[in-house]
């Protein structure tokens, strides 16, 4: 696809629609986009490679950016293979081109390639690469999301290039917008270093930029103040919506009809979002983006095993390795002969930051009652307030 950056801006990535999981864990249904950029100046700068999957279309792509003329640099922002498959392949294309990265990349990249070390400029907090007219000055953001990850800023033409900062799953083509995906990926991949992505926000804020180039999704301009105000949300914890979101894990089909008749009951007393999943058979990557967007999380499961069902357990801790905080639980449980749901997954929100418990439990055994239906109600009550 061309996409159009500038005049000596170019993109030069490219996606594929053949994969099925991103990372070998999240479903990608509109494909994945690998990005990388050329600078054409006095001196050339290729801006990161591509993913092995794509290697035949990215090479093709930067022989015709580069139109028989040879790359100086190759600007390495982030070492994950996604974005480091071609560093070996490029580098015995051109032997005269030097390699930029941080001193934490030169440490690591033996790892993801075999170059002569001799190649590599490294540069830190603030350094700055002249290309002619255009200058690229550094950013380190350790930890957003691997330790050794650098970005730049292009100061002639205010282009950011932003790593896997501000990205998104889908292709470079993918027919839809840009923040539920974006969240999606946020959460899942970068949600973790929420500081780390709040202490590059404030770099960030001193910078005009223009453009905001990604390694992952669509270049950004005109909606750059939004993606800037979704960002410090995501890495301050902060829910975006007031509302309701219940995850439910069911065995036989009765917490599943708990679960529906509770969403009924929230919708009806004017909870203004009420959102809802089934841990079984929904993708684990959207319940968890969705738990972090709303304010209050309604977790309803079967006891098992002296605990809880296992889908539930495995929801909950996805949610602790991110980092969950900041956010309103509550509890329903079901347990025919020894509930258990309810200890279990209190005990797991109990170590992690900032956790609201609301209202007391509900218990149901085995079948949704009047009884049941009321307490349903009464924490629907909390839940509201």
């Amino acid at each position: 696809m061309n996409v159009n950056i500038s005049q000596s801006v170019k993109y030069i990535g490219a996606s594929t629609r053949e994969l099925d999981l991103f990372e070998g864990q999240y479903i990608i249904p509109n494909g994945m986009a690998y990005n990388s950029y050329v600078i054409l100046d006095d001196k050339i700068a290729i801006m990161d490679t591509a993913d092995k999957i794509v290697s035949g279309l990215w090479l093709e792509n930067l022989e015709k950016a580069l139109d028989g003329r040879k790359p100086d640099y190759l600007v390495v922002h982030h070492l994950e293979p996604d974005h480091s498959a071609n560093i070996q392949q490029v580098c015995r294309l051109y032997p005269d081109m030097r390699i930029v990265c941080s001193q934490k990349a030169k440490t690591m990249l033996l790892q993801f390639a075999d170059v002569d070390l001799s190649r590599v400029i490294t540069k830190g907090e603030g350094d700055t690469l002249e290309l002619g007219s255009h200058t690229l000055s550094f950013i380190l953001a350790p930890m957003v999301h691997w330790p050794e990850v650098m970005l730049s800023y292009e100061k002639t033409e205010k282009i950011l290039f932003s790593a896997d900062a501000f990205g998104k799953f889908g292709a470079i083509d993918a027919d839809e917008g840009w923040s539920c995906e974006a969240r999606r990926y946020y959460f899942n991949i970068v949600g973790k270093y929420g500081a780390s992505v709040q202490t590059l926000l404030k770099k960030a804020k001193g910078l005009e930029i223009k453009t905001i180039c990604p390694l992952h999704g669509p270049v950004l301009t005109d909606t750059i103040p939004e993606v800037l105000s979704l960002y410090d949300t995501w890495s301050s914890y902060m829910w975006e919506d007031e509302g309701v979101f219940i995850a439910y894990a069911s065995i036989h089909g009765n917490t599943a009809e708990a679960a529906h008749k509770m969403k009924e009951i929230l919708e009806a007393k004017g909870c203004p979002r009420v959102a809802i999943a089934d841990l079984s058979r929904d993708d684990i990557a959207e319940c968890v983006e969705d738990a972090f967007r709303h304010s209050t999380l309604l977790c309803m499961a079967s006891s098992y095993d002296a605990g809880v069902f296992a889908p539930m357990s495995d929801f909950i801790h996805h949610l602790k390795s991110k980092a969950f905080q900041n956010r309103k639980v509550a509890f329903v449980e079901n347990g025919s002969w020894a509930p258990t749901a309810a200890k279990t997954m209190r005990a797991e929100f109990e170590q992690m930051k900032n956790i609201t418990f609301v209202g007391e439990p509900v218990t149901i055994k085995t079948r949704l009652t009047p009884e049941n239906t009321e307490q349903l109600s009464s924490l629907a009550d909390e839940l509201v307030k």
